[in-house]
């Protein structure tokens, strides 16, 4: 865990792959409760301290999270992500089995469109290229970053929120994300992560109403690095 923004209402750290975020079934202590051993010998806080949470991210995928140091904050960002005010950018590693994609520096984002059921038992979502029963409306947009040999680096967007929306889509466009088994890549990675990042959170702060971005690092990872460093700069 590393934290990347802290006030007195709003932490944000940038998990690892493998941590989860609350408590579950493993037992596995949660990113929530490490968070709040972390306030509490910072803070050198008697007693249990407040931490909320307000959004989660699969276990395999790593980058930002958001935790509310106070119930105010936790009400509000609760809110707020409901109404989609809190904006998130993935960054993603997938393989290429669509041929040449565009890197262009001015090349726009393609919004894609797609109807996921979920299959409890099987903790997996389907997507479809119209609406079936019980399907939920999935809308994503996503841009190329970089290309290597095997592999490309896009830049992903959430226009709704479902149950492992951006792995199921972008396997459902053939571009699988690296080391997803479970939604079609070929091998596992060797930590047992997938190659998806919460790489940015941007929204108006809770309680200042000042402007908030935090910026996840990339995982200790040679092809992440790779790939990055092929971006081309903004502006």
């Amino acid at each position: 865990m590393e934290v990347v923004y802290e006030d007195n209402h709003v932490i944000i750290v940038s998990k690892r792959s493998g941590e989860i975020v609350q408590g579950d079934k493993t037992g596995d202590v949660p990113l929530s409760e490490t968070v709040g051993q972390y306030l509490k010998e910072k803070y050198q806080k008697p007693g249990n301290v407040f931490v909320g949470v307000v959004h989660r991210l699969d276990r395999p995928v790593s980058g930002l999270v958001v935790f509310a140091r106070t119930s105010k904050a936790l009400a509000r960002l609760n809110k707020m992500f409901a109404e989609g005010e809190v904006h998130k950018t993935y960054w993603a590693i997938v393989e290429m089995r669509n041929g040449e994609l565009d890197t262009s520096p001015e090349s726009s984002y393609t919004v894609v469109t797609h109807w996921l059921t979920r299959n409890e038992q099987q903790n997996k979502s389907y997507a479809y290229d119209r609406e079936v029963p019980r399907s939920k409306k999935a809308v994503l947009r996503y841009r190329v970053m970089a290309v290597g040999d095997r592999y490309a680096l896009l830049e992903v967007q959430l226009m709704t929120g479902r149950h492992h929306q951006i792995r199921c889509q972008l396997s459902k466009l053939g571009m699988p994300i690296k080391g997803d088994l479970k939604y079609g890549a070929h091998r596992s990675n060797p930590d047992g992560s997938i190659s998806l990042l919460s790489r940015r959170v941007e929204f108006v702060h809770p309680v200042s109403k000042e402007p908030v971005c935090a910026v996840a690092p990339l995982p200790d990872d040679a092809l992440w690095k790779v790939l990055a460093g092929k971006v081309a700069p903004v502006g």
